[in-house]
């Protein structure tokens, strides 16, 4: 069926490289959570992923869809890169976006993001990189200890929500109850002894101070599960490791919102289901699966609530990552509703309310967003 889907909210999301994307080689790397070469003979525009964007951005741009690789990057030269992320960004669709600053690069803020897009913007601020500024500012564990709670407490008036990569740095099967005091200290201690310069936080300790930091606002949290990049181990990122902790974490607690999922997706579904205060996305997973986004989105949409889950595009340093987001997943949800309405299991009109929760209203309610 044709959605008249909201503006959407990319509850998930990152900033956009400003310059550097001349090349095929630094264009592509984007396309892939590989750190590794292409096969032979091949580049990443050669996955589901790649396909998308050959797919849904080259019209955009003046082009032809499926044009080749080539001719797309020719053409993004000719533009720029700040032209091609205005008009990649505006056609996305995407009316608010709540920006994951923590990652490293020459990447577009949040109000740079949503000048070029057209939308508003609001900071997730991740623990872990908070973390380590402070360290890297203040070394000494009693200092350390008293400058992160001070500027953990000003990030949260102002952030819309926190998120939390332990997933890569220890797994997900971490200890469910807060840390004490006494333990913190000791850990902070042993880290910043021990810590290189610009070294990642990887204390288990210090990892719960961060999550329980985090649930004591109320504020949403995000936790990164499933598929990523090499540094992970996918099997120490599988949501179930988390029960423990959501369960000690209670509907009492933050929101706690558990991202990508992929391969894990229905595990997530199952946790959104029967806790009240867990959310599920699939952003990533359905950019990269392309044109399987649609079994994808329908495995997810098994078991979750319609109230609980929500789009991302999970887009990071390219602006076509996030028209391939909102197409592919405005693509996968219409074809899955055609589906349910025509066989007469979902009614028209039911179908429409649910693309509207999952396009922009479950996030808007989360987050205590203003509704447009």
């Amino acid at each position: 069926m044709r959605l008249a889907l909201p503006p959407l909210v990319d509850h998930h999301c990152h900033g956009v490289v400003r310059h550097g994307l001349e090349d095929d080689g630094a264009f592509t790397s984007y396309l892939t959570e590989s750190n590794a070469p292409p096969a032979p003979g091949t580049s990443f525009f050669d996955t589901q992923l790649g396909f998308a964007v050959r797919r849904w951005c080259p019209p955009l741009l003046g082009l032809d869809p499926h044009c080749p690789p080539e001719r797309y990057l020719a053409r993004r030269r000719e533009l720029g890169s700040a032209e091609a992320a205005r008009l990649l960004l505006r056609a996305s669709g995407t009316g608010t976006y709540l920006v994951d600053t923590g990652l490293p690069g020459d990447l577009t803020g949040p109000g740079e993001l949503a000048e070029l897009g057209g939308g508003s913007a609001r900071v997730i601020v991740r623990l872990e990189s908070l973390a380590e500024r402070t360290a890297d500012a203040t070394p000494d564990p009693d200092g350390f200890l008293e400058t992160f709670g001070t500027a953990f407490i000003a990030s949260a008036r102002t952030a819309a929500g926190f998120k939390s990569i332990a997933a890569y740095r220890y797994g997900l099967a971490l200890e469910p109850d807060p840390p004490t005091a006494g333990e913190v200290h000791a850990a902070a201690e042993r880290w910043l002894e021990d810590r290189p310069p610009g070294g990642r936080l990887t204390d288990p300790v210090l990892l719960r101070h961060l999550l329980w930091s985090a649930v004591g606002t109320g504020l949403p949290l995000q936790l990164h599960t499933g598929f990523g990049d090499p540094d992970l181990r996918l099997d120490h990122c599988d949501p179930l490791l988390l029960t423990d902790f959501i369960r000690a974490v209670g509907p009492g607690g933050s929101p706690l919102v558990l991202l990508h999922g992929y391969p894990y997706h229905r595990h997530a579904a199952y946790l959104a289901n029967v806790f009240t205060h867990v959310y599920a996305d699939v952003g990533l997973a359905l950019s990269h699966t392309g044109a399987r986004a649609e079994a994808v989105l329908a495995e997810a949409l098994e078991l979750t609530p319609f109230g609980k889950l929500l789009y991302s595009s999970d887009a990071y340093g390219l602006p076509e990552l996030y028209v391939v987001g909102a197409r592919v997943f405005e693509d996968a949800l219409g074809r899955l509703l055609d589906g349910w309405t025509s066989s007469g299991a979902w009614s028209p009109q039911d179908a429409e309310r649910v693309a509207h929760l999952l396009a922009a209203g479950n996030a808007t309610r989360l987050y205590g967003l203003t509704a447009d």
